[in-house]
């Protein structure tokens, strides 16, 4: 017999052996039913695999983010049992599963895959659903293996073998389809309710544009037709909302080939964005205590091999320039720099903590097929800052990062939001991950002490710990509830002593300080990015690159229009007239289109009485103003940072 230990602590018997699915139907046939997946000592695996020891367990199912995980890759695996059926002879690379649905990489063989294909692929994945075939794992040695896919002349299985050892290689096989896979899956085919590809894109093999462009299908399934259906509505708003597509008709950035992918140019608009949000982050440091500084694009080799980036993190920079017999590298993260003005002085317990702040330009070699609008992009300027502090004083400092995100959210108006600890794999120390198994398990026993005292809602990630330590991946949703990764919070226990860093404690001796690194707004190109969707292109007043457009219903107004404009900027709003002889319709048409907060209409009553005819975005008529009332207004807006209502 062994003993299974559930999250509320409870603990049951069972015969060894028994599968995870089979103690949900010890409990209740609803729940089996629901349970797509199981946690067993902190890993997720297949529902169906048999437990031969004592071990901790977590049902997964839909409302899990692991059990929508394996039911996204398992339809991964049902979408390519279908493209195999229609294109014999097709090759597949991977199909993960994403934040919403799944793609899978494949080589058609030089045959293109058109729209009305992917109509037929998912009228063949409904028939493959009806036949609620078992997902069956099998474990397989790697000769075995290597020989099964070269018998098919498969390159891209082989490749993936090479990484692979005796030991961790499966194969899965539902129906007629069999691949390299390490699993978990979902019980059955059945459980797919609801099925939707959603486009066809080229994909580079591995990432490099150097390799053979692969074929890319996404897709998202639910359990049921409802969740389908709300999904579709969201896509369709979502489009609308496409960061790219409002980022050109606002004027706020732009990309061009003779500047290179990845590198956006920021139009006046954009620029206006930014300046604000950089207000708005020196402000709240300067309040609690940051000192900013500012430092170099590039550096020596030296300095990324001191921290530990080269080789961690190598794959991610560009390329070295050479000088004199010297590499230099881009700067693809501030840490190593700001961790050198920290030691350039003497420091004392009596600084500490120290923050140093830098709205930091850096540039990472991301991936062609990977660069996504502002979202993914290879020059980026973080919102960044270091904080070195004791091991005493760790506690407080980290809270006080996590409660200027809250203050951030609450400016944003961003209601729902989770942080994701993130943990190490012991099995990667040495490789993925610092060597210092001890430092690991304090330094993530600090990080989730804090959370659960502040009462903020986390859940736990094991494997994506930054390679120096544990760190917090902040998780928002915007006001269509997509997801996207903000930024990060980052414990690190090691640059530390690789930088030699020390200041002199009220013993009068040296101590190494704890370093939190943290980036509260993320980066411009992200953060501009998430607020375009957010906000679909209607900024609040504060935020928004033209805050008021006054419209003159003739040109015999035009002199009072002037004389308004210059009351408004002397209050310090960002104002323009427009002066186009066009009727005022289509001037309001226009500019209720570059989401303008506010429109004053000009006519010959507001000019008899010295008054604004006040419109507002998305609100219509406001009524008649004075200047000096309407000017109190919008100052109080955005003086205040007011969410838009």
């Amino acid at each position: 017999m062994i003993q299974i230990r559930f999250p509320d602590g409870a603990t049951r018997e069972y015969q060894e052996g028994i599968s995870s699915l089979d103690i949900a139907k010890s409990i209740s046939e609803g729940l089996a039913r629901k349970v797509l997946a199981a946690k067993v000592n902190g890993q997720v695996w297949d529902a169906s695999r048999a437990i031969t020891a004592d071990a901790s367990l977590q049902l997964l199912t839909w409302d899990d983010a692991e059990g929508k995980n394996t039911f996204w890759h398992s339809s991964a695996h049902l979408m390519a049992e279908a493209v195999e059926s229609l294109f014999p002879g097709v090759k597949f690379w991977v199909g993960p599963a994403l934040e919403r649905g799944f793609y899978y990489d494949m080589d058609l063989g030089g045959r293109q895959m058109s729209d009305e294909d992917l109509r037929q692929i998912e009228i063949k994945m409904v028939e493959l659903v009806k036949q609620n075939n078992p997902y069956i794992r099998q474990t397989i040695s790697k000769p075995d293996a290597i020989k099964y896919f070269a018998d098919k002349g498969d390159e891209y299985k082989l490749d993936l073998l090479q990484g692979l050892q005796d030991g961790e290689i499966s194969f899965y096989t539902q129906g007629q389809f069999t691949d390299l896979c390490r699993g978990p899956h979902i019980p059955g085919t059945g459980v797919i309710k609801a099925i939707k590809l959603t486009s066809i894109s080229g994909a580079y093999w591995k990432g490099d544009e150097k390799n053979k462009m692969l074929t890319r299908v996404y897709g998202v399934t639910f359990p049921n037709k409802n969740e389908l259906d709300a999904y579709l509505l969201m896509l369709e708003e979502a489009k609308k909302r496409d960061h790219r597509k409002l980022g050109k008709e606002l004027g706020i950035f732009t990309m061009d080939d003779d500047i290179g992918p990845g590198l956006p140019l920021w139009m006046p608009n954009g620029t206006i964005i930014i300046e604000e949000l950089e207000r708005l982050a020196k402000e709240t440091e300067e309040e609690a205590g940051y000192k900013r500084v500012v430092t170099p694009h590039i550096a020596k080799e030296s300095l990324y091999i001191t921290s530990g980036h080269l080789p961690y993190y190598q794959e991610s920079m560009y390329p070295p320039m050479e000088m004199d017999g010297t590499k230099y590298y881009l700067k693809a993260m501030n840490c190593p720099h700001h961790h050198k003005i920290f030691s350039a002085e003497l420091r004392s317990y009596k600084e500490m903590p120290l923050r140093l702040a830098e709205y930091g330009t850096c540039y990472r070699y991301e991936q062609s097929g990977e660069l996504f609008g502002l979202m993914r992009v290879r020059c980026l300027h973080m919102n960044d800052a270091h904080i070195y502090c004791s091991k005493e004083q760790f506690a407080q400092e980290f809270r006080a990062v996590n409660d200027m995100y809250l203050k951030y959210f609450e400016i944003f108006g961003i209601d729902k939001y989770v942080m994701r600890l993130s943990l190490h794999d012991p099995a990667k120390l040495g490789k993925k991950y610092i060597d210092e198994p001890e430092l690991w398990l304090e330094t993530e026993e600090m990080v989730r002490q804090v959370l659960k005292e502040s009462g903020t809602p986390y859940v736990e990630v094991p494997d994506e710990g930054a390679f120096y330590g544990p760190k917090i991946d902040v998780q928002i949703w915007s006001a269509i509830g997509r997801e996207f990764t903000l930024a990060t919070n980052q414990v690190d226990f090691a640059q530390g002593r690789r930088f030699k860093l020390e200041f002199t404690n009220k013993e009068n001796a040296p101590e190494t300080p704890l370093i939190i690194h943290r980036a509260p707004l993320g980066t411009h190109e992200r953060f501009i990015g998430f607020l375009l969707e957010h906000y679909a292109g209607k900024f609040p007043v504060w935020l928004a690159p033209l805050q008021v457009k006054i419209l003159p219903i003739s040109d015999k107004f035009q002199d009072y229009a002037i004389a308004v404009k210059a009351k408004l900027r002397k209050a310090g709003v960002r104002v323009e007239i427009d002066d186009r002889n066009e009727k005022i319709g289509k001037k309001i048409r226009d500019t209720e289109l570059m989401r303008v907060p506010y429109m004053l209409v000009i006519g010959e009553k507001e000019v008899a009485e010295n008054q604004l005819a006040v419109r507002r975005q998305g609100k219509g008529d406001m009524g008649v103003q004075s200047v000096d009332s309407f000017i109190e207004l919008v100052v109080d807006e955005i003086d205040n940072r007011k969410s838009p209502e």
